[in-house]
């Protein structure tokens, strides 16, 4: 069974020299190989340098760094070890994650001069974050010190430091020379202080993990292709068991099970698919499957239909993750729109240890909790990335995925035969989501309902969710405690996101004072159809609009848990529109939330579609 090995440490420790000794001393290298690398180093005035094994693109020799994750082969001692070359260099981090992604252990390269080094603690957090099983370190250019065995105790120390705090445990450290061959396959006279093993007598004693066929079934959906009514072929990739006609089978989101009819190859071939292989399925019952789906055995626990998951993420981007944002997440093939509704923690992999999100966040852990738009197929350590605008921003894996098993099972949400881009296109614009959030007194409710008179005026479709209107029926039996506030905008949201997909351009005026709240509003709503509005002012100012007393009550401490006195606001960061009613009038307030809301369900990209 092949063993996958990663190796991975800081630019310029030697990690390509180490694979390229590796290859020569296993004999590994093709015939002449070995000759045109010495030739090769020669003429570039150099010793000889075995990175130039692995190192195939020009650019990379020139620069002596790896750019792109390479794979090589060598054999030893009966078994075949697949080297997995991922860069150190911190802006290529990205091919690292995809390449240490299914490997069996992992070396990290530390160069004895220089020590540990700001990306040993990233790539000892990635490579905890990728669940690769077994760690070994290899202390290079050990020759290159004046007192090895003291310097390769003292860096043994560090990095198992380092290791622990990562939650990573360690298999061996091996003090050796990538250049020289010192420990790499053959053990050295100049280290007679190290009785341990050489990395190859690690390599060897490592076991894989189950092969992929002896795992539970998951068959990734990655198109449908719909021939006629009776035959659709699912085709997409066995990347986990086995799968054969006759295998009865469930469908993940849906829940829905079926029985394999036939398995699509070219040439024809109806023996069971294995993992690794591309394929298509036909099944006996015409059962919904889209792209993103997950095929499992229906015997097997089945995957969690969920839309609300927890995550913890290697951040890629200068731009640190905000409350509130709308991000995409690729889970397997499916693709979706999700809102950050929580960050629970910021790990600086510089120092392994907690932080506050600042504005550096790049090369950052998050733990971030996440609602997906839509229900998707996800389970617990599901590798993971998220974009921003199409491009990367992290990548990790799933800590928590909350099952949505607590909806009755005779409850099964049923698709419109009217979809939203049809109710636009007779309407002539876009149901959205206007959330107006601000102090108590602040003008939401005053605001909302002469905006639903003027949009109404207008030929407009609108319709006000007033807080308090709110509270008196659908949410009469919140309280206003944390939790009660908590689930009263979920619920709004919630409805507002239907009226919303109706075809209406629905209005909240609600405090909600928290940021994750409204995300979790944000969350209900199709992609780009939710707009947070700030009526913005001033605790003074709100105090003497207060019809109610509430202000005077809140400030004698007469009512506990009011917002602005007794409880936090916690202002938007990022609202889509702010309305200053310090310093505007109603009427101009107005105008300006009429004219925003407009130009947002009429715009050209608002009759597009909102989903990913």
């Amino acid at each position: 069974m092949d063993l996958r090995v990663a190796i991975t440490g800081h630019v310029d420790h030697g990690k390509s020299t180490l694979i390229g000794r590796l290859l020569y001393d296993t004999g590994s290298l093709a015939d002449g190989r070995a000759e045109e690398i010495i030739a090769s180093s020669e003429r570039r005035g150099l010793a000889v340098e075995w990175s130039f094994a692995v190192d195939a693109a020009q650019e990379e020799r020139d620069q002596a760094i790896t750019i792109e994750t390479t794979r090589v082969w060598m054999h030893y001692g009966g078994r075949r070890i697949v080297i997995i070359d991922t860069p150190g260099h911190r802006e290529f981090i990205r091919n690292m994650m995809s390449g240490a992604a299914d490997a069996d252990a992992g070396i990290l390269v530390i160069d004895a001069l220089e020590g540990i080094a700001d990306q040993t603690y990233r790539h000892a957090y990635l490579l905890r974050l990728l669940d690769v099983p077994e760690i070994i370190v290899a202390v290079n250019k050990i020759d290159a010190v004046d007192n090895p065995e003291e310097r390769f105790a003292q860096i043994s120390r560090d990095i198992r430091s380092v290791l622990e705090t990562a939650g990573k445990p360690l298999r061996a450290i091996v003090p050796l020379s990538a250049r020289d061959g010192d420990n790499v396959v053959n053990r050295s006279e100049r280290t007679a202080w190290y009785a341990g093993p050489t990395l190859i007598d690690v390599l060897v004693s490592l076991h894989p993990v189950a092969p992929l066929a002896d795992r539970p079934l998951r068959f990734e959906v990655a198109d449908v292709y719909r021939f006629s009514d009776e035959e659709r072929i699912s085709v997409g990739n066995v990347v986990a068991g086995t799968i054969a006609p006759g295998d009865r089978v469930r469908i993940a989101p849906s829940g829905a099970t079926t029985r394999v009819r036939g398995i699509k190859r070219w040439p024809e071939d109806p023996s069971p698919a294995l993992a690794g292989q591309a394929v298509g399925l036909t099944f006996d019952d015409p059962v919904f499957i889209d792209r993103g789906d997950i095929v499992t055995h229906a015997d097997r626990p089945p995957l969690a239909a969920t839309s609300s998951f927890d995550g913890v993420f290697f951040w890629l981007s200068d731009a640190p993750p905000r409350v509130g944002e709308t991000l995409a997440i690729k889970i397997a093939r499916a693709e979706v729109a999700v809102t950050v509704v929580g960050i629970d923690e910021t790990i600086d992999l510089g120092i392994l240890d907690k932080v506050q999100p600042d504005e550096s966040s790049k090369h950052s852990a998050f733990a971030l909790r996440l609602r997906a738009a839509r229900t998707v197929a996800a389970e617990t350590g599901a590798r993971c990335v998220l974009l921003r605008n199409g491009e990367v921003v992290g990548g990790g894996k799933l800590s928590t995925v909350e099952a949505a098993s607590s909806r009755p099972d005779n409850v099964v949400p049923q698709g419109h035969l009217i979809s939203s881009e049809t109710r636009a296109h007779r309407n002539g614009y876009r149901g959205l989501v206007a959330w107006l959030t601000g102090l108590p007194g602040s003008g939401k409710s005053t605001i909302a309902m002469a905006v639903e008179r003027e949009l109404f005026a207008r030929g407009y479709f609108v319709y006000v969710l007033d807080g308090d209107n709110v509270r008196s029926g659908l949410n009469r039996d919140l309280g206003f405690t944390r939790e009660g506030r908590q689930e009263n905008i979920r619920r709004v949201g919630e409805v507002a996101a239907l009226f919303a997909d109706a075809g209406a351009i629905v209005i909240t005026g609600t405090i909600s004072p928290h940021a994750a709240d409204r995300a979790t509003a944000r969350a209900a709503a199709a992609l780009g159809a939710f707009h947070e509005i700030y009526v913005r002012a001033s605790v003074d100012t709100c105090a003497t609009r207060d019809v109610k007393g509430h202000y005077a009550k809140a400030r004698a401490g007469e009512l506990p848990d009011f917002t602005g006195v007794s409880a936090p606001y916690e202002e938007p960061e990022h609202p889509d529109l702010v309305v200053d009613t310090n310093a505007s009038t109603i009427e101009a307030s107005v105008s300006s939330v009429v004219e925003y809301l407009i130009r947002a369900a009429t715009a050209r990209e608002a009759l597009l579609s909102y989903s990913i």
